[in-house]
């Protein structure tokens, strides 16, 4: 199967199906570098549904992306990485922990064949269903988390413990994740319990919240970020909420007071020695995008970048392997 995306510079972008940057569908999941799959579940979703359409909407978007990574050497994404689009995984619409099942029956599958799994969700409850599937083959996973909040509340409307701000919780508990390992960045606003940011360095996460990251500066957080997850396997987790809502409006939960795009993608692109396991972009909720799709073209973006980081993996392990090899 080839594996390379339609060239837009011989076909154009609105001309054929659109998976994620034009790559090949997966017929088969054998001999896959990374697979892009859309988790398109907002069951546990606690106020703005509708990021169930979040996965269609960044493929629509990541037409407009290009394969080449001028930020990392010049780095040709696709003639490193075997790359195709694996379609979604199915869902039980309104039913949270039978949609983790089977998101994590797809998200499984791809692990088992050796590829790593690129999630385009879905409300951020899908990346539990993604943690337990890589988890599985690496063992406790360090968690890197960009998000305008914690996620690992207890539980919701009287002892619900699946939703989308509980799955890192139900993480460590199940000992899927590494907290001495692990970091969140990026936490801000309004709190519903002085608890809510300590509550996730009682877990033994290390946080730097929004206020944090500007103080330091953005090349010290991804110094720090690095430094956490060294050696170790990891799995990076990016809320579009992360971002500014004046740069991503099409959120489930915005979050006034963050970074712009160019802030957001400077510090992933800063990211160095990270051991990609597995990645997710979650929270797109095209029914707040504005006809621009701003939200769905900068989560595309993201995505593509954290293509890049595994890329720029593959060859300096390659390098390392054989470092006469000519470059």
């Amino acid at each position: 199967m080839s594996v390379l995306p339609t060239d837009s510079l011989s076909t154009p972008r609105f001309v054929g199906p659109p998976t994620f940057m034009r790559l090949p569908m997966a017929t088969r999941l054998e001999n896959l570098d990374a697979a892009i799959i859309g988790l398109p579940s907002d069951s546990g979703a606690p106020y703005r549904t509708g990021a169930r359409f979040g996965p269609n909407a960044l493929r629509a978007m990541s037409v407009m992306l290009r394969p080449i990574n001028p930020y990392r050497g010049n780095i040709s994404i696709f003639d490193v990485l075997r790359v195709a689009d694996a379609g979604d995984a199915n869902v039980v619409p309104g039913y949270e922990i039978e949609s983790l099942v089977q998101l994590q029956a797809l998200l499984s599958a791809v692990v088992s064949a050796g590829a790593v799994p690129f999630g385009i969700g879905g409300d951020h409850s899908v990346s539990l269903a993604a943690l337990r599937a890589v988890a599985a083959r690496t063992g406790p996973l360090a968690l890197i988390h960009f998000d305008g909040h914690t996620d690992t509340w207890d539980s919701y409307f009287g002892g619900q413990r699946y939703s989308a701000g509980t799955m890192f919780r139900r993480a460590l508990e199940e000992g899927i994740v590494d907290p001495a390992r692990s970091i969140q960045v990026g936490l801000r606003g309004s709190l519903f319990r002085d608890t809510d940011v300590s509550q996730s360095l009682d877990l033994g996460f290390e946080v730097i919240t929004c206020d944090e990251m500007f103080a330091m500066g953005l090349p010290e957080v991804a110094r720090r970020i690095s430094e956490r997850a060294a050696g170790h396997s990891s799995y990076l987790s990016f809320d579009l909420d992360f971002v500014d809502p004046a740069y991503a409006p099409g959120v489930e939960t915005p979050e006034c007071g963050g970074p712009s795009a160019r802030e957001a993608l400077g510090l992933l692109r800063a990211l160095k020695g990270i051991d990609l396991a597995g990645c997710d972009v979650v929270e797109l909720n095209p029914l707040y995008d504005g006809p621009g799709q701003i939200t769905a073209l900068l989560g595309a973006t993201v995505m593509a970048e954290l293509l890049a980081i595994l890329a720029e993996a593959r060859l300096e392990g390659a390098a390392m392997k054989n470092p006469t090899a000519s470059v």
